[in-house]
């Protein structure tokens, strides 16, 4: 498989295959602590450790700042393999490297990455990315943090929610408005710094063995050089990130269904049902035909998507090699804002269809192992239970519909 889908050749390569064996081995070694820690709403402490050992905490980010430096299509199939695991698992690498690694990576000068990424990537520090707030979820221009400047220092005030990997220690990129513009500025914080306070949020619906918290920031008082990107560009930085979050989602719900159909299979050829396996029966057979339309359908897009963030990835990096490179970029660059769109696009359509399609599929398995679906301790009753946040988070999938279509129609005619 080669990011560059234009060669049409769908085999991977023997550095991805060897890759992603390693990401095998590290899940099939985790998974029953994972059970464990899921049933008993614990943090996997062994993710770090068991992902560590090869790699996978820093999986695209380039070897220069101590990561694999590996594509972004190997990157997806890796959260897919994840994603089989379940959805709380893949959101700690969504978290951490998708939302968190690769905005530093996209958009950190020199002396922020090193400062920050190799820590990263060898697991003494877990990325996290405060956007969300209580009420500025889908429309994060919204948002009531903000920043004012004091000597040498940005002093932030306000609080975030629902923080993916918020209560580990690291650091994390946080979004706030100038009290005199109004403009968003994006900063990079020490999850540890004075002024900042972190809660886990309990009582989730699902994904209970990823922690999130609620973050106050009372005086919280960051150095200059922590801005991160152009001061009132915040938005722009957030808006990147979130194509790969939307990414990492739809390459993670592709593995989700994976183990549904094979739970799903497994189960209905050994159940017996009015003297037949329940595999025999057209209605159950119609479950396990439409996850594996489901799969293929998704999968597709999910790769597609992560073929033009590649290629957006690349354009960038060269533009990088030039003085002047972000101000070319925030400037009127027809060549970067068509491939930023199609990546967008691509990114916003693969997340919107695979989280649907998911949360249907945790569905039709649930409903073929009947009552025994419907405990915590049968995989497809968790994926049924956290598939139902990945419709809502990096983009409420009805807000992702209304941007996919102004995007076809044109922005004059966006609904929101």
């Amino acid at each position: 498989m080669y990011y560059n889908m234009s060669r049409m050749s769908f085999e991977l390569s023997p550095e991805q295959r060897e890759f992603l064996s390693k990401v095998d081995s590290a899940c099939r070694e985790i998974r029953p602590h994972e059970e464990e820690c899921y049933l008993a709403e614990k943090l996997n402490d062994r993710v770090i450790p068991t992902f560590g050992r090869i790699g996978m905490l820093g999986c695209p980010v380039s070897k220069k700042h101590g990561g694999l430096g590996l594509d972004m299509l190997t990157y997806a199939l890796a959260m897919e393999r994840i994603g089989r695991e379940g959805s709380g698992m893949r959101t700690f690498f969504s978290v951490h490297t998708s939302i968190g690694q690769l905005v530093l990576q996209g958009w950190a000068c020199e002396e922020q990455k090193k400062e920050c990424l190799p820590s990263t990537c060898n697991g003494k520090s877990i990325m996290s990315f405060a956007l969300t707030e209580p009420d500025a979820g889908s429309d994060p221009a919204s948002m009531t943090a903000t920043f004012e400047e004091r000597g040498n220092s940005y002093v932030l005030k306000g609080k975030k929610h629902w923080i993916g990997n918020g209560t580990i220690p690291g650091v994390m990129t946080v979004y706030a408005k100038d009290r005199e513009t109004g403009k968003v500025s994006a900063f990079i914080v020490d999850k540890n710094a004075r002024g900042v306070r972190a809660e886990e949020m309990k009582n989730k619906v699902g994904l209970l063995s990823v922690k999130n918290a609620e973050i106050l920031f009372e005086d919280c008082a960051v150095p200059k050089k922590n801005l991160l990107g152009q001061k009132g560009k915040g938005l722009s930085v957030a808006y990147s990130a979130l194509i790969d979050g939307r990414l990492s989602v739809a390459a993670g719900a592709v593995g989700v269904m994976e183990d549904c159909l094979a739970e799903t299979v497994e189960y209905s050829k050994s159940r017996l049902q009015h003297g037949s396996a329940l595999a025999k029966k057209q209605l159950i057979q119609e479950h396990i035909a439409r996850i594996a339309i489901d799969i293929e359908s998704s999968r597709w897009l999910a790769y597609r998507a992560a073929a033009a963030r590649q290629k957006l990835h690349d354009y960038v990096e060269g533009q990088k090699e030039r003085e002047g490179w972000l101000d070319r970029l925030n400037r009127s660059n027809t060549e970067y804002a068509a491939l930023r769109a199609e990546a967008d696009s691509l990114a916003a359509i693969a997340k919107f269809h695979a989280s649907n399609r998911s949360f249907e599929c945790a569905s039709r398995s649930v409903q073929v192992f009947g009552s025994t679906g419907y405990r915590k301790t049968a995989r497809v009753a968790r994926h049924f239970l956290d598939t139902r946040a990945t419709t809502i988070y990096e983009g409420a999938n009805e807000v992702l519909e209304l941007k996919i279509a102004s995007m076809v129609l044109g922005n004059e005619y966006s609904a929101y």
